[in-house]
């Protein structure tokens, strides 16, 4: 199969949009293959082309969500005010509150590990990469780069974790402008 191919991009395309709005509704371990064919309005062939099982296709959909938490903390300028979080901080926390229900059933109480431990690893791989660029706060030479980004991804993790799981969240700009309070200090 060609992957470059429209028709294979497109196939690709609503598969992920099957999954993601299927794990947003119940557990992925409960989804089977047929249901994300039909979901996606695509036959069950052109799926196990394209995936061999539900756990890959889910991994396949969510490394998109996790880039995009990656790349919006890796662009946070540094020098933003304490009391102003950077734009890129809020739309993050934006693009969160819209898919809540995805982020709590990968990040809450009842989360995956596995999901958990991937946005944690892109999140310090991208910190590190901004880091190089100096875009580091000033004031941590004696701290190892992998060491302060592994420490940042950890507390953005927990910090997105436990918002997603509250009953009455606070609305994304408080929550954005709360965690760069914290990472500021």
């Amino acid at each position: 199969m060609n992957l470059d191919d429209p028709r294979a991009q497109r196939s690709r395309a609503r598969l992920r949009t099957a999954i993601l709005e299927l794990v947003a509704a119940k557990d992925p371990a409960s989804i089977t293959m047929s249901e994300v064919a039909k979901h996606a309005g695509v036959n069950r062939a052109t799926l196990y082309q394209h995936f061999p099982d539900v756990n890959a296709l889910v991994t396949d959909a969510l490394e998109e969500t996790v880039a995009h938490v990656a790349r919006a903390a890796a662009l946070c300028p540094r020098e933003a005010p304490r009391d102003d979080a950077p734009q890129p901080l809020y739309e993050l926390f934006q693009h969160i509150a819209e898919s809540a229900a995805l982020y709590r059933r990968m990040l809450g109480t009842q989360g995956s590990a596995l999901f958990a431990a991937r946005m944690r690893e892109r999140l310090t791989a991208e910190l590190v990469a901004s880091f190089q660029e100096q875009r580091r706060p000033a004031g941590f030479d004696d701290v190892p780069a992998e060491v302060h980004a592994a420490y940042l991804a950890g507390a953005l993790i927990g910090v997105i974790a436990t918002w997603v799981d509250d009953d009455a969240p606070a609305p994304a700009e408080e929550t954005a402008l709360a965690f760069w309070r914290l990472f500021r200090n």
